[in-house]
């Protein structure tokens, strides 16, 4: 037997078990989700942290590995273009774009220091920094939150798997309670969105 869904032709037979775990994976993701209601208050709080640092003429720099490089790429245009108002540019700055100095640094010194170096040279006291990890624990975005710290800025974790090492460098954790890397990155794209608004209203308020 075969059905019809937008014009083609599908065996309902060989469909009917995935479309019942494709509701199995929404579900999940849905499940994960609304446990993010928890973390409002250190939601709440980068964003003030975020605020602040634009308010006073300092930046935000993200950095992550894989799929958290491109969030934080991702971020850094939200800040740097728009969300959802129009209004000045604020600075931001993605660790992960600049291929030749991430090279450089795996190949001169080590895959663990590039993001570290990076830090040294470019953050500044009161600058809020972010990283960016499922599983809490990529010695490269440690460091870098590290050295981040030590130049004097603060910083803001994204992090799934209770945390991992970084909850311990961090100003403020925000940890997604689940193990699954897919569920933690839906997650996390939700509260950067919600991040990048209220950062928005926040600052066009004053």
């Amino acid at each position: 037997m075969r059905r019809k869904l937008k014009n083609k032709t599908v065996p309902t037979k060989m469909y009917k078990k995935m479309e019942k775990q494709i509701f199995n994976e929404i579900s999940e993701s849905i499940k994960i989700i609304e446990k993010t209601t928890s973390l409002i208050p250190e939601i709440s709080i980068a964003v003030k942290m975020i605020v602040n640092a634009i308010k006073t003429g300092n930046k935000i720099i993200i950095f992550g590995n894989g799929g958290s490089a491109a969030d934080a790429q991702h971020i850094a245009a939200e800040l740097i273009g728009r969300f959802q108002k129009e209004r000045k540019s604020y600075p931001a700055l993605a660790l992960t774009t600049d291929s030749s100095v991430i090279t450089s640094l795996g190949n001169d010194y080590s895959f663990d220091v590039i993001f570290s170096r990076q830090c040294e040279s470019l953050v500044v006291k009161n600058d809020v920094v972010v990283g960016i990890s499922t599983s809490g624990n990529s010695i490269n975005v440690i460091k870098g939150l590290e050295t981040a710290k030590e130049n004097g800025a603060t910083t803001i974790s994204l992090v799934g798997n209770k945390g991992g090492k970084m909850k311990d460098v961090s100003d403020v954790t925000i940890i997604i309670d689940s193990e699954s890397t897919a569920k933690i990155q839906e997650a996390q794209r939700i509260i950067y969105h919600i991040i990048c608004k209220f950062v928005e209203e926040k600052i066009s308020e004053t």
